[in-house]
């Protein structure tokens, strides 16, 4: 096996094992609750979880499923601060989408976030396409992420 399937697989199985409450607990965000696919949004505290704290984050790209973001660590005021994740691919095959719209500062209680799911295949063929499926993929300054490539 490559390493970048290695890695993939680890980032699959951490962003799983993070988010032990991966069951959609809500319906989608706002942004996301008229896009085809939307599934629903779970609780997701990252690797780095800084318990009881209030963190802030910008997100690259928003909610576009067919873009790979980075949600980007920021202080209050939104200097970056050197801590991220990446979107990713759920091991039932749905995308992990941050939110809530591109560069716009936010902050999560308990530094806990809330990001949206969606169905590759449902986003893709609404948008007359026969597929799709969730694929890693790059989204610098992240290390990997992961978007909906439709067929």
């Amino acid at each position: 096996m490559n390493y970048l399937k290695k890695v993939a697989i680890l980032f699959c199985v951490a962003f799983s094992a993070m988010s032990v409450a991966g069951d959609h607990h809500e319906g989608p965000s706002s942004g996301a609750k008229d896009m085809p696919g939307a599934k629903g949004v779970f609780t997701f505290q990252p690797n780095d979880w800084l318990e009881g704290q209030r963190s802030f984050w910008k997100d690259s790209d928003g909610i576009a499923p067919g873009v790979a973001g980075c949600h980007i660590g920021t202080d209050a005021n939104g200097v970056a601060n050197g801590r991220m994740f990446g979107e990713a691919c759920l091991p039932n095959g749905l995308l992990v989408e941050s939110n809530p719209g591109k560069d716009i500062l936010h902050s999560h209680s308990n530094d806990t976030g809330h990001p949206d799911t969606f169905d590759c295949k449902a986003w893709c063929t609404d948008a007359g396409n026969t597929g799709g499926m969730c694929v890693i993929a790059a989204a610098p300054p992240c290390e990997q992420s992961a978007k909906c490539v439709c067929s």
